[in-house]
């Protein structure tokens, strides 16, 4: 019986990308897509709603349909209609599409063309040069194909922050109800909140290690059992992801949460600096020879050896612990910084709520403003906005601003960078927008020259204010675009544009590397939403920890500004 939201995910999931390989109505596709979306974001364990009967379809992107299905899955463990979709369809083919270069047109056509349903049968495909001969293909498309197949199978299994963290509630909840349990911890890339994590360590103190141990890994959610020790246990979940359980004691839990957290690059770091001072670290504390001198907590582990604490996102070895030592680590944002945000779809393409909920939702989230930026016409799948739906929908919110008190919707759109850089819509609407996103969403094949050309010919436009998901990548799916984004933040500063930080899961695009480069070039970021629903701010976290992970403080992200000052700011 699937124990996690992101269980109940998958499962929609998988059944969606069968249908769409099989050319199922696209509405029905992005049902179960987006119901999907919905259940892996649910701040609630789906299963407890379900046993509790609560009504699914009070939330977004659940309709009634879907809600059978939901609770199918719940209380079977299975969907049916997946059962059958897969006699159909393998899932081993189902997983091509998530190699670039193959959407669901062509997995269907190398299914029925040449009788390929897995990786393998397409490298040997590849390989005997059958597919270059396929039409539609070619050549090239044919190399780029061994190339994602060896990108895909040399690829470390990683798991979506956002997958992790609802494994990771799930599990803490549960230690912590056990009687004599003290403190319990998740640690590791997910403490440090990576984009993506390898495994889940939780450190835990109490009275009663054998009984903790015996709850852990009998827990409904596990698997196999890897290991399981007075106090330390390893299982594998049922989505794949390997859980270590470390029941420490208190003396020594700040050392082994700080130990456990890393990164590894960040430990060696400070056991190199820590010997300056004649002082060894490990995970059960710090020691001047044989005498524990510190360990209790992370503050004073790093404080005995003349460090200021460190936040976790920190923690990898790119010059934190010189700061730490002069005084001058940043202040990082916090979610309460945010007065805003600027990328939010609405009815009017693919997102699923309308102005007025989208600003009730976003005043009610504790929001100042509130960005409305649909789609523009390129991006025809999703009915985009040509000028004049856009200038109705301008006029609709100057209505909703008339009506509403304590939040102000502007006037946005996320345009379409064309192909020759220019945008997708004529300056004489773009001037009348409070400011627009600009973002590529076609044309991901470019060279690295040319995809930086475009994106610089595109932020020439006096109107372009925001580069949207600036690499493109949808992590675990499709690679980031080729592009030079070094030279893509000395353009924006240089052209006095931002760069978006796009917080759902899928994408956290800008990385963090790149956002510590922007804010060493002066460039400031939008960190954004890309909400879809009036429940769908939520996502904002992973941004904040992505910025966070970046070095960003208040000052770098435009929408900490007061409404008057970012308004200000838009008038480039």
């Amino acid at each position: 019986m699937p124990a996690q939201n992101s269980d109940v995910a998958s499962i929609l999931q998988e059944f969606s990308d069968i249908l769409e390989i099989e050319g199922a109505n696209q509405y029905r596709v992005r049902a179960y897509r987006t119901a999907a979306q919905a259940v892996r974001g649910l701040p609630h364990n789906v299963r407890t709603l379900v046993q509790q009967d609560q009504d699914l379809t009070k939330f977004p992107g659940i309709g009634k349909e879907m809600a059978l299905k939901i609770r199918e899955i719940v209380n079977t463990g299975n969907l049916e209609a997946l059962q059958k979709a897969r006699e159909r369809v393998s899932p081993e083919l189902v997983k091509l599409m998530y190699l670039q270069s193959l959407g669901p047109k062509r997995v269907k056509a190398l299914n029925e063309k040449l009788g390929i349903n897995s990786i393998q049968d397409l490298q040997q495909a590849a390989e005997a040069g059958k597919i270059a001969q396929l039409p539609g293909f070619g050549t090239k498309t044919q190399a780029t194909i061994l190339k994602e197949i060896k990108r895909f199978q040399g690829k470390e299994v990683r798991f979506r922050i956002d997958e992790v963290e609802d494994i990771a509630r799930t599990l803490v909840e549960h230690l912590s109800g056990i009687a004599g349990v003290q403190q319990v911890e998740a640690a590791g890339s997910f403490r440090r909140r990576k984009e993506t994590v390898g495994d889940l360590d939780i450190l835990v103190t109490g009275n009663i290690p054998s009984e903790l141990m015996q709850a852990f890994v009998s827990h409904e959610d596990v698997t196999e059992i890897l290991s399981h020790g007075e106090t330390k246990s390893s299982v594998l979940l049922r989505n794949g992801l390997q859980v270590d359980l470390r029941f420490m004691e208190q003396k020594s839990f700040g050392a082994a949460l700080h130990y456990f957290t890393g990164s590894k690059a960040h430990n060696i770091a400070v056991r190199k600096h820590a010997l300056q001072f004649g002082f060894k670290i490990n995970e059960y504390g710090v020691f001047d020879d044989e005498e524990m001198v510190a360990g209790l907590t992370e503050e004073e582990v790093y404080a005995r050896i003349g460090l200021a604490y460190i936040e976790p996102e920190l923690r990898e070895d790119r010059g934190e612990l010189e700061a730490a030592a002069e005084g001058k680590l940043p202040k990082l944002i916090m979610t309460e910084d945010l007065r805003g945000d600027l990328h939010v779809h609405s009815k009017a393409t693919d997102g699923r709520s309308t102005l007025e909920e989208l600003a009730v939702a976003a005043r009610d989230f504790g929001y100042e403003y509130l960005g409305i930026s649909d789609h523009t016409h390129n991006l025809s799948v999703v009915k985009g906005l040509d000028p004049e739906r856009l200038a109705l929908q301008m006029e609709e919110i100057d209505r909703i601003n008339d009506k509403l008190s304590g939040i102000k919707l502007l006037k946005g759109s996320e345009v379409d960078i064309l192909m020759d850089g220019s945008l997708d819509l004529p300056d004489w609407i773009l001037k009348k927008l409070d400011y627009c996103i600009c973002s590529v969403h076609t044309g991901f094949n470019l060279s690295r020259q040319a995809q930086t050309e475009r994106i610089l010919r595109a932020m020439d436009n006096p109107w372009f204010r925001i580069l949207g998901h600036p690499s493109g990548r949808l992590i675990g799916k499709r690679e980031p675009y080729k592009v030079d984004l070094e030279r893509i933040i000395a353009g924006a500063r240089d052209r006095g544009c931002i760069l978006e930080l796009n917080s759902q899961p899928d994408r956290l695009d800008l990385d963090d590397v790149h956002c510590k480069a922007a804010k060493e070039m002066g460039v400031k970021v939008a960190v954004t939403s890309d909400s879809h629903h009036k429940d769908g701010f939520y996502v904002i976290r992973y941004g904040l920890g992505q910025a966070r992970r970046g070095w960003l403080e208040k000052e770098d992200v435009i929408n900490t500004l007061s409404l008057k000052e970012f308004e200000q700011l838009m008038k480039r």
